[in-house]
């Protein structure tokens, strides 16, 4: 076996033991009630993979850049579409999506045939940036469409509060 064809697979095994921990946490965290800091975390801190491209061999010519974001953000629009917020109680949670998963395997899957298919063209520290570029694309774009739906979610839930007339004391 080749140094090419072992680093292949472990990254590939790699990618795909992220993605099914990427579904369980997303299946655990829609049990517990969404909040803006659950929102607005994962893409600031998934903003410091960004410092890769600090390392020279992952600089990309500015392609390799855009298009990885394109399709980032184009994936991110079907997640936008079927993402949704519901209150119960009083809490506001995020309702399941089917797509969520599907949509991470099919971006694994695609990850492995653009790997085989270019790895022999891209060098392995600029497909990694490009990847990145791609999730980041994706999950921005997500993120900020929530945080605009769970604020109006909020809206929606104190404008009741808001319209009650108030009691007087007797």
């Amino acid at each position: 076996m080749t140094e090419t064809t072992l680093l292949f697979i472990l990254t590939t095994v790699g990618a795909a033991m992220m993605g099914v921990f990427a579904i369980m946490v997303r299946m655990k965290a829609i049990k517990k009630p969404a909040t803006v800091k659950k929102i607005i975390i994962p893409p600031i801190m998934m903003s410091t993979g960004f410092l890769m491209f600090l390392y020279e061999p992952t600089h990309l010519p500015l392609a390799r850049i855009i298009a990885p974001l394109l399709v980032g953000a184009a994936a991110s629009y079907l997640l936008i579409r079927t993402s949704r917020f519901e209150v119960h109680n009083g809490d506001i949670y995020m309702k399941r999506s089917k797509l969520f998963i599907f949509l991470l395997l099919g971006l694994l899957l695609a990850r492995v045939i653009i790997k085989a298919i270019m790895g022999e063209q891209i060098h392995l520290a600029q497909m990694a940036g490009m990847f990145f570029l791609l999730a980041y694309g994706m999950i921005l774009p997500w993120r900020v469409a929530m945080l605009l739906m769970f604020r109006k979610k909020q809206q929606e839930i104190k404008a009741p509060l808001m319209d009650m007339p108030m009691r007087e004391k007797t």
